[in-house]
């Protein structure tokens, strides 16, 4: 009989380590859950933390991108035409002509000067300066004798062939703001007595550090004419190329998408 109950325990003992075995594998399982969600929470914290800093640099580069090297420009009125139409986009150097840093009135120079000739964006002067960025072909260099007799340009007395400006026909007219320009009138030209037009006006003497800006579009164009010189820190910077094109028309769904001018995506602005 002892011999049975010594078996007996024995049975108990070997019953309660295989149910004591039993009850452990659970915990052995659920420690292991813990630490397979501990490892993914870090994989998802280290995943989430590099494109946290990946965008972050990518914003810094736009900034530094968009603040100093480049800048984009949309074509909305037709005072560059033909050079430029509405729906025309541009890639603008602002490198070349200097930044100014933002919320600073401290300006980091350009590697070149503005030329004659140049498709330049820029503040205008007042009443506009607040409203908008405006491009136009820089004319009028500190220094020049400006003048324009029936539509045609004159610098120095010398008549200027500008093969890339467009006349749309209409009567000429004055303007008042155009009384700016008594300030600059040659020596010999009384004020009193000058009343400029559009097609007629001058002659005018450029003074240094400033510049006179006219849109190609002559008869179409709000420019220097009316509302006077720009300084040289207004200019943002030079018009290099468009990088897409459409034809911006009203009544048809998705132009950008249906109207794309595909000639002219890459045209260099000269």
């Amino acid at each position: 009989m002892a011999k049975r109950g010594t078996a007996g325990n024995g049975d108990k003992e070997r019953g309660d380590q295989e149910s004591g075995g039993k009850g452990k594998r659970p915990t052995r399982r659920r420690a292991g859950g813990s630490q397979k969600r501990t490892s993914r929470s870090t994989t998802f914290g280290e995943w989430a933390w590099e494109w946290g800093k990946s965008i972050l640099i990518a914003g810094i580069l736009f900034l530094v991108l968009r603040s100093f090297i480049v800048q984009t420009f949309v074509i909305t009125s037709g005072s560059m035409e033909n050079t430029l139409l509405v729906g025309d986009m541009l890639v603008v150097n602002r490198a070349a002509m200097g930044t100014r840093i933002p919320l600073t009135n401290i300006r980091i120079p350009g590697y070149s000067e503005p030329h004659r000739g140049d498709v330049l964006v820029f503040t205008p002067p007042p009443p506009d300066s607040v409203k908008m960025k405006l491009v136009k072909r820089l004319i009028g260099m500190p220094g020049d004798t400006l003048q324009m007799k029936g539509g045609v340009l004159y610098i120095d007395g010398k008549e200027q062939n500008e093969p890339y400006v467009r006349h749309t026909g209409g009567p000429d007219e004055s303007y008042p703001w155009m009384v700016w320009q008594k300030k600059y009138l040659e020596p010999g030209v009384d004020p009193r007595t000058y009343s400029p037009t559009r097609d007629n006006w001058g002659p005018l003497i450029i003074p240094p550090g400033r510049y006179f800006m006219m849109g190609d579009n002559r008869d179409e164009s709000l420019d220097s004419r009316y509302w006077g010189l720009v300084e040289r820190w207004r200019f943002e910077g030079r018009a290099e190329f468009i990088y897409f094109s459409y034809h911006r028309d009203p009544y048809k769904a998705f132009p950008w998408l249906r109207e794309i001018r595909w000639g002219r995506i890459g045209k260099g602005i000269h």
